[in-house]
Parts: structure tokens; sequence; C-alpha cells
């Protein structure tokens, strides 16, 4: 677990969640060394121990996904083949939900009772459209519960110092958004670069879920971009492995 982050949040007992480093697998570089990811061309001999030693924290084997950067959030447990989708939810105990990250932002979620939860993918197109609000509300669904029962928990992914954009992307958001001006202060002008911005994706994943009543938020302290040492980073690398950010439901 030495290699393992574990999430700071107000969780129930029963939820449990962990986040992987680049630390302690058996990948070689560019990959080195716990990549999880079997879509980046590194050795699938070294993804596959590196998935048996997460195995071994987990009850049951994670429920996959082909993310695609969309806003499509699946029911973990009646998942039972590699679907496109960039995030998984359930209610049932020992069901594992898991996203792949290097720079795009981890959202874990559950509820304040401890019967539901999520994990979640956003890069800045599926925040745009929607997969944290889509994750939430099927979540809220399937658990009769409300959105201020929602706890979130932002993983590791590229901080505001160092996720640079180009004018479409705040244009987009600000077209999306009613408060321009909440938006506007999730954005930075850098300076002697003509329509370049910083983004902040933490704020804006905070705006877009208090939108829909989602109150408690924690972590986003962890920079992707800036830890060589812990993270992979898309961003920084080019070709680099990916850290996995898993919940689920302790069978009590």
């Amino acid at each position: 677990m030495s290699d393992f982050i574990s999430p700071d949040w107000a969780a129930p007992h029963n939820i449990k969640s962990l986040v992987t480093t680049r630390q302690g697998g058996s990948s070689q570089a560019p990959y080195d060394s716990f990549n999880l990811a079997s879509h980046v061309n590194d050795d699938l001999v070294s993804v596959t121990t590196n998935r048996k030693i997460l195995a071994q924290q987990l009850p049951s084997e994670p429920v996959w996904l082909n993310q695609v950067h969309s806003n499509i959030v699946v029911d973990a447990a009646a998942t039972d083949a590699l679907v496109d989708a960039d995030g998984s939810y359930t209610t049932q105990t020992d069901v594992v939900s898991v996203v792949l990250t290097a720079d795009c932002l981890p959202v874990l979620v559950c509820t304040q009772q401890g019967d539901a939860v999520a994990a979640l993918h956003a890069g800045w197109r599926g925040l745009l459209n929607g997969i944290l609000e889509q994750g939430v509300l099927k979540l809220i669904k399937a658990s009769q519960r409300e959105a201020k029962d929602c706890l979130i928990w932002f993983g590791p992914g590229i901080g505001f110092d160092n996720f640079e954009v180009g004018q479409e992307v705040r244009e987009a958001f600000l077209q999306k958004s009613a408060d321009k001006k909440a938006i506007e202060q999730c954005f930075s002008k850098v300076p002697g670069k003509q329509d370049k911005y910083m983004a902040d994706m933490v704020q804006l994943a905070k705006y877009r879920l208090s939108q829909i009543g989602v109150e408690n938020f924690s972590g986003g302290d962890f920079c992707s971009y800036k830890d060589k040492e812990k993270f992979y980073s898309y961003r920084r690398d080019g070709i680099t492995g990916r850290m996995a950010s898993l919940i689920w439901i302790e069978h009590k």
C-alpha cells in the first residue's frame, strides 16, 4: 500500500477508495513502472502483472472502461465487457468502479449514507459535456438520494499552473454556463501569449457540480504534471502510462 494514495475525505467507513501512483510496478520506461492501461502500447505482460498487484487490494476485478472523453456513465454491476464510457457507478457491495488518468481529473463520488459510489473521468471535453452531472444524477437516482447527499473527492489531475488551453476552450465553457463571472474566474490569461489561458479543472468541476446541488468537496491537491516521480502526465511526457482511481462499497 505504500505506493498508493488513500483519499482524505469524510467518506463513511464502508466506502473504500484508493489511487495508484506510477511507482511499484513492472513496466519499463517510458511507462515505468505501475502502468495499468492496456491501450498505451506498453507491454501487456507488464500491464497484467501490475493489475495483479493491484487486485491484491481489491474485493473483485475492477470494471475497466474504454474511456473516450464522453459523458457516458454506466452501471458497473451490469457491465460485463469493455464498453465506451467515462464513468461508472454502483449501489452493490464489492463492485469496483475505476477510471484511468494521466492529467485528466479523476473524480470519486459516494453518498454520505454509504450506499452508492461512482468513479468519473473528467478531461475538459467530458467536463464541458456533463460527465460529472451525469455521474451524480445516475448515482442519486439509483440510491434514491439527493445531490446534497454526495461527497466528492478530486484525485491527481493537471493543476491550474500547468494546464494551458486556447481561447476556444474558455469560450465553450462560457457558452454553456449561466454564471459567466464564475467561469471567468476559472481561467487566467497567459502573459505574452495571445488567446491562451491557464484553466483550473478543479474549480470548473466544483462549479458544474454545485449547479446541480452538490455541496461537499475534498481533494484537488495533487498535480499530475508537477510531480514526475509520483504521477504520469500526458501533457508533460506524451508517451506515458496511466494511474487508476478506484472506489467500492465494502461488504459488511
